[in-house]
Formats: structure tokens, sequence, C-alpha cells
């Protein structure tokens, strides 16, 4: 019997609510997509939320009900695409929008945004939500999730093979061939980086096809000096947001360093994304030449791929199209999966891959009725 679930996400780059209709059955297949940008003000609301300092609680609640609102209608003009009716979705699993992730406070805690009960009256579907934060109530990280999916969906028996996902923060998985176990990381910044500094030097909300790279020329002095955060070096689990590899982040080591271009930079922050996934991938135990596939939206930036390819020239690298999941909704579709997991209260965590002290039923249930 197949079923249809939907999976919705706001990611770290905050550029759009991606919206993917899911059929299991059990295997999953794709049915449709919505991609919904933001609003201008309410992705400006979002970014300034995400950034530490004195934080107004009256835009929060206002940014959790607005984006819930937005998640409703991207949901809504997905199925309009479709003869589907909300009667015919089991559930929708809403990841949210990342305020704030900080797995290594006392206490930790980590913070998404995007009202399920709003969800859940304006579109009539039940609605699956707030999914980490009970792998941090079990000393996890409550991330990354994605790779308990991508075990599910994208392993193979002979060959060993890596999936990263470069979102606003680049994360990994990595699946061996045998019968070993999975292993899943943040590797640091992806695209968050890269998308701030170009909004902040060209006004431009992101460095389309790589462009303003391009230009530029990676600066050494540079890069050694963002490769030695701690962040880098650091054992798994471990898992990270764009409050820590922030532009604030960025701006101490351009102070410390000269600085350069705005295209030698950007050029050099292409390069600080390539360099510490490769050296990630590197660092697997047992792992030699596997097959890697990238998704998320910095599968599609000429340059990283360019660069991502010199690091890594003993490795085939594909997009997760190669597999038959598109690479731009690899993670939405993982929201749907792990609402489905919710839904049939099975597991959606990999302690392994987070830390938690066990496997457990992931996020809470929002009834429209």
């Amino acid at each position: 019997m197949s079923e249809l679930y939907i999976g919705t996400l706001s990611g770290t780059s905050v550029d759009g609510i991606d919206a993917a209709l899911v059929r299991f059955s059990p295997e999953p297949e794709l049915i449709a997509t919505h991609c919904a940008p933001f609003p201008p003000a309410l992705r400006e609301t979002v970014l300034s939320l995400c950034r530490p300092g004195e934080n107004e609680i009256d835009r929060l609640g206002q940014a959790d009900v607005l984006i819930g609102q937005a998640i409703a209608q991207a949901v809504q003009a997905l199925l309009a695409q479709t003869t589907f009716t909300a009667r015919d979705i089991c559930a929708i699993g809403s990841h949210g929008q990342t305020i704030r992730h900080r797995p290594k406070f006392t206490p930790a805690f980590t913070l998404q945004i995007g009202d399920p009960n709003v969800i859940a009256t304006l579109t009539g579907i039940p609605v699956v939500a707030d999914f980490r934060r009970k792998d941090l109530a079990l000393g996890g990280q409550g991330a990354p999730l994605v790779p308990a999916f991508h075990d599910a969906v994208f392993r193979s028996a002979g060959r060993d093979r890596v999936i990263v996902n470069i979102g606003g923060i680049a994360n990994l998985t990595a699946l061996p061939g045998g019968s070993a176990t999975v292993l899943g990381f943040d590797t640091g910044p992806g695209n968050t980086l890269l998308d701030g500094w170009c909004r902040q030097t060209t006004g431009e909300p992101m460095d389309r096809d790589g462009q303003l790279a391009a230009q530029g020329t990676v600066r050494p002095a540079l890069l050694k000096a963002l490769l030695q955060d701690p962040y880098f070096h650091a054992l798994p689990p471990k898992s990270t947001g764009p409050e820590y590899f922030s532009l604030a982040w960025l701006q101490a080591h351009l102070d410390a360093t000269g600085g350069g271009s705005a295209a030698d930079i950007q050029a050099t922050l292409v390069a600080l994304t390539a360099r510490t996934i490769a050296d990630a991938i590197k660092k697997i135990p047992a792992m030699r030449q596997p097959e890697v596939f990238i998704c998320g939206g910095g599968a599609h930036n000429p340059q990283l791929r360019a660069a991502l390819a010199a690091e890594l020239a003993d490795c085939t690298i594909q997009k997760t199209d190669a597999l038959g999941i598109a690479a731009d909704w690899v993670e939405a579709m993982a929201f749907a999966w792990l609402a489905r997991q919710r839904w049939q209260a099975q597991p959606g965590n990999c302690p392994v891959v987070t830390g938690a002290t066990r496997a457990a039923v992931l996020g809470g249930l929002w009834l429209p009725g």
C-alpha cells in the first residue's frame, strides 16, 4: 500500500521554502515539488534573528506565525499542481526555519520556528515538527538528521559512497559498502559564508553560477587562517550553524590577515568549503576512493564543484540525480521520510551520527482538528 507524505524545509541559506510530495510504496518516489521564495521583508527578519545579539521577542513570535503561514501556502501551492487533496496526505514533515543551533552550550539547545499549529490549521493536514530537540534531550547534537534517510535510500551493498549536502552548512554521510555503520556530521560552512559575503559586497542574495568567485584568486594566508578553526579538527559527532560561521567570524580573520578584493575573498571561501569537505572525506576510516554524490544548492555552483573535484581527484563526483533523487530535493524528501518514521513510531535519528544515547522517535504531532 502506498502512502503520501509532504516534506518541507527552509534551510540555513534562508532563500525559500522547499516542499516535496513523496509517495512511499515503500520506496520513496518524488511526485511533485514547489519552491516558494521568502518575501524579502520576512527573509531579512529571519536573517537578523539568526545573528547573535539582542533579538526582540515580539519579532521572533511574529516570524514564527508568518513562517508557519508561508509553509502552509507552499504546501497548498504544491498540492495545486496535482490531483491530490489534503485528505490524501498522511502528514506533513515540517523542519521549520532554524534560528539558532547551540549543541555545545550548557544546556544545549536548538530553535526552529514555523508554528505547526498554523500549518495544520491552514492545510487541514496533520503536521510532524520539532524533529531535533528529542535527540538533544538524549545527549545528542540534534544534527545532522538526514544521514538516516541517506542510509535508507542511498546505501549500496558493494560500493563505498559519501553523500554531501551543501546547504548553508555542509554535511556528509559516509555509507560503507559492507555492513559497517553509517557516519555523518557537519563539515563546516557550505553556502552560508558565500551567500553572506556576496550579499554584503554586491547586494545580490547569492553568487549565481560562482561568477564573483571566478573573478578572484584564492588568498593563501587567509585560507590557512580560516582552516585553523578548531571546529574543522574536532572529532564527530559534531554539528554547527551560521551563527558560528558568520560574517563576524570571517571579518575577524580578514582583519588579522589583511583581506583582499571582494572576488578574492569569495574565491577563498569557495576553497574553504571545498577543502573542509574534502578533508572530512579523506579522514573517513577504511574508505578509499568512495563514490561522492552531492546535493543541495551548492551542487549547482560550478566554481565549488570544480574546487571539490580538484581536492578529490581520485574520486568520482556526481549529483544525487544519478541515484534517482534530484539534488535540489533530497532534504525535503528526507523530512517527508522523517514524518513517516514518526507516523509509524519508528526511530528517525542515528545515534552514532548525533551522539544521542539511543535511537528515538523524533518530532511531535499537531492535528488540524
